[in-house]
């Protein structure tokens, strides 16, 4: 028996899983697919990688098919909020490749491209609407979209919408909807402010959680590299070019648009195949170079945090951090782009001395410390400081005075600090801006 047909999935979407080689169902969707289809509300934390679009689309479709009926115009019914327009893109795509063949009516709506078509398209009425919450917002207000009629409302990747400030863009869209509605909500991590939005909208509903969630990552190694700034990229062309990677894909975050193509120039002045992916750029050529990334045309692709949310690239090897992100949640979603499906993944940080502060908040989060790696001819002359717990918190070591160390044929073994325990931490983000 096909393991998705124990769940209760029936043909044709049995067969369409059998055509797209998708036999066994990940635990998000192992858990989650029977509860969706009796109705019930869900809270799914789980990280990028876990199958999640799927655990929410394929019983979405199901229900579709059984209870199809005719739409009406400027309605939806299902709304399937999301943080950014490359996670909308994606999960559209999803989407239809699993309806492929069916007479579904969906639509993508985001800013950065004209509001005009999706106002006309609104106007036939649809089954799905994947959007992110200031162009739904936009919407609601020129008259184009009303919501009393919509029947599943998904949160994709709630926590980064309140990362990114959509607070009062969420609130004013739930606002809007019928008070009768199943509401499934995604999240690969937890905080106070996502506890509050569960309180409010979710009603009793059937919680997920995955060990991986608490960033259990079995599948990825993460190695902190300790180099002084000035050398990062000198280190970075360094690591490409090991024979352990240099055929590899490989992903790399930095922290802003100017240093993505600062970097970009570098890499292709090497005769890299690579592509930067950043606000900066217009929607189309951020599609082309995800396109070409997905297809193995680009070797390298550079991204910023906003831009890369919710990237869905299959077996991705290898992930690096040119700079440490400002938020410690962020981290997270960056490595959750390798070591997928059971694969093994490698994520490696390039750490500088004023990067410290970042660091410590990764360590915060996984409750764990993480050895400081050095690099044979790349020692740094502004030392990492070490970290250590204080009465159960992590903090930063007084400074030591330097300590010539010996010659090694590669990377260096730094001492390690032992961790029992360390709980989770919180931290409130700043508004960003509509998207």
């Amino acid at each position: 028996m096909n393991g998705f047909q124990s769940l209760g999935i029936t043909n044709p979407w049995l067969e369409r899983l059998a055509e797209l080689q998708l036999a066994q169902p990940t635990q998000v969707q192992q858990r989650g697919i029977p509860a969706l289809l009796k109705g019930q509300d869900i809270l799914a934390l789980a990280p990028t990688g876990s199958g999640k679009t799927l655990a929410y689309l394929l019983p979405l479709l199901q229900r579709w098919q059984t209870t199809a009926s005719r739409r009406e115009s400027n309605k939806t019914k299902v709304l399937i909020m999301v943080p950014t327009r490359e996670l909308a893109e994606q999960v559209y795509q999803t989407l239809m490749s699993l309806s492929f063949g069916h007479p579904l009516s969906a639509l993508t709506a985001y800013g950065g491209v004209s509001i005009n078509p999706q106002m006309l398209a609104l106007r036939k009425g649809l089954d799905f609407l994947i959007g992110t919450p200031g162009r739904l917002l936009d919407l609601m207000h020129k008259r184009a979209l009303q919501l009393d009629g919509v029947q599943t409302l998904v949160l994709d990747e709630a926590d980064r919408m309140l990362d990114l400030g959509f607070s009062d863009e969420v609130n004013a869209i739930l606002r809007a909807l019928p008070r009768r509605k199943q509401v499934l909500c995604f999240s690969a991590t937890r905080s106070i402010r996502l506890n509050a939005l569960v309180e409010q909208l979710l009603q009793q509903p059937l919680t997920i959680e995955l060990a991986s969630a608490a960033l259990e990552q079995a599948h990825i190694t993460q190695q902190m590299l300790v180099v002084d700034k000035k050398q990062k990229t000198e280190l970075l062309l360094q690591l490409l070019a090991r024979p352990a990677h240099q055929r590899q894909q490989a992903l790399i975050f930095v922290r802003t648009q100017r240093m993505a193509n600062q970097l970009l120039g570098v890499l292709q002045a090497q005769g890299y195949h690579a592509a930067a992916l950043h606000g900066e750029r217009t929607q189309a050529q951020r599609l082309e170079a995800l396109r070409q990334f997905q297809a193995g045309a680009v070797q390298y692709l550079i991204a910023t945090d906003v831009a890369a949310r919710g990237l869905d690239i299959a077996a991705l090897p290898l992930v690096v951090n040119f700079e440490l992100p400002d938020q410690a949640e962020d981290y997270v979603h960056r490595i959750g782009r390798t070591g997928r499906a059971g694969l093994m993944g490698v994520a490696i940080s390039l750490v500088a001395a004023d990067e410290v502060e970042k660091l410590l908040a990764i360590e915060r989060l996984q409750g764990r410390l993480f050895k400081r790696e050095e690099v044979l001819g790349f020692v740094p002359e502004h030392r990492v400081p070490d970290t250590h717990l204080s009465q159960g918190v992590l903090s930063k070591q007084r400074k030591k005075p330097s300590v010539a160390k010996p010659a090694a044929p590669d990377i260096v073994k730094p001492k390690v600090n032992k961790v029992r325990q360390a709980p989770s931490f919180l931290t409130k983000k700043p508004k960003q801006g509509k998207i």
